[in-house]
């Protein structure tokens, strides 16, 4: 981020696991300024803080919110709602690793159905998981778009993208994450790629109120030559306990989510 900002980024970080990664004050791990805040007011602080930036005539920086999926999808959904009515200038980034990672794997509403957690330890989670990406384009903002870990120049596009518009702008990070997913840590980006190669992520872009599937997913879909679901979940210890019941759940959400995008791209 800080390359593609050419310095001009100030990143708000709520509780998540990147606010123990990048350390403390007066030394960070990264090369831009970064404002730690509460878990539910990342996007309220991110937009007090560009309206500030405006007042003092530094139209040129880039306010970033970076934030997991529980600051997100739950805590934060109330704060990002307000910043995406509004058409905040920011760009909020949600890494999504689909469980409170860094409070002991709790389920958030971003885990998958069947997915183990430390609160839905018996038979996994029972409910879908909850389309963060898709209840910001109802909001009628102007970028957003998903991404994935596996597929970086694809990420690092879609961040150059969301750089030259103005107003809000949303990009959800597929990022697996092996101690909740439970699969050895030299497999991460395998897993990452198996998703996509699956359909259970799909990539593409909401732009001017158009949605455009990018590649790999744009193919897949077209010659509908998507993987065995069978095979991103046989790789992952947390879903272990996945029944056929709960299988056909996930092949009828992929299926539907794939319908979803392919009648809006039309």
């Amino acid at each position: 981020m800080s390359s593609a900002t050419d310095g001009k980024g100030i990143l708000v970080v709520p509780a998540c696991c990147t606010s123990v990664v990048v350390g403390t004050a007066p030394k960070t791990s990264m090369r831009m300024p970064i404002v730690h805040v509460p878990f539910a007011s990342a996007a309220a602080v991110a937009s007090g803080l560009r309206e500030a930036l405006l007042v003092r005539g530094l139209e040129d920086k880039q306010v970033i919110v970076w934030a997991g999926d529980g600051g997100t999808a739950d805590i934060g959904m109330a704060s990002l709602s307000g910043a995406a009515e509004k058409n905040a200038d920011i760009i909020y980034i949600m890494y999504d690793n689909e469980a409170y990672m860094n409070t002991g794997i709790q389920r958030s509403s971003s885990t998958p159905r069947g997915a183990w957690t430390t609160t839905t330890p018996i038979m996994g989670k029972t409910e879908p998981k909850k389309d963060v990406s898709r209840i910001m384009i109802s909001h009628d903002v102007p970028y957003v778009a998903t991404a994935s870990i596996a597929y970086p120049h694809d990420f690092y596009n879609k961040l150059q993208t969301s750089l030259k518009i103005r107003g809000f702008r949303f990009i959800q990070l597929h990022s697996p994450c092996p101690v909740g997913w439970r699969f050895d840590d030299s497999l991460t980006v395998d897993v990452a790629r198996m998703a996509v190669e699956t359909g259970m992520w799909i990539l593409y872009e909401y732009k001017n109120g158009v949605i455009e599937i990018s590649n790999p997913s744009r193919y897949l879909i077209q010659q509908n030559k998507f993987k065995p679901i069978e095979e991103y979940i046989k790789i992952q210890g947390r879903f272990a306990s996945v029944d056929e019941n709960t299988l056909k759940g996930l092949y009828e959400y992929r299926n539907r989510n794939i319908e979803f995008l392919n009648k809006l791209a039309k």
